[in-house]
């Protein structure tokens, strides 16, 4: 299954996790395109000054892939640069918040894996 650029379904987020702004979210795939127990596989666009507010994740484990822009990450307590090409794993009850911290968006790819 391929799903092209221009094909994505797309959708406007205000206030994402209680965070900042307006993050978009560009779905590649769909949870009932897998066998798999995913609950999100997408592209998250995340203008400056946006955030994705603290969030925990107790019964799924969420990979984030840098694509582009820069910004932080919440974990564990304490902020982390993150920039293209960084990958981050958060699950097994742990959480994390995510902000803009470029001028440019900050684009990643997002996949929730549930247990």
């Amino acid at each position: 299954m391929i799903t092209k650029n221009t094909a994505c379904a797309s959708e406007e987020r205000a206030n994402m996790r209680g965070g900042l702004g307006t993050v978009r979210v560009d779905h590649w795939f769909k949870p009932e395109n897998f066998k798999a127990k995913v609950r999100l596989c997408a592209r998250l666009v995340i203008p400056p000054g946006a955030t994705i507010g603290e969030h925990m994740h107790e019964a799924d484990d969420e990979v984030y892939i840098v694509l582009s822009g820069k910004g932080r990450i919440l974990e564990k307590g304490e902020w982390v640069e993150i920039a293209t090409g960084d990958a981050i794993l958060t699950g097994n009850g742990a959480s994390h918040s995510v902000e803009n911290t470029g001028t440019e968006p900050l684009v990643i790819a997002a996949i929730i894996m549930v247990y």
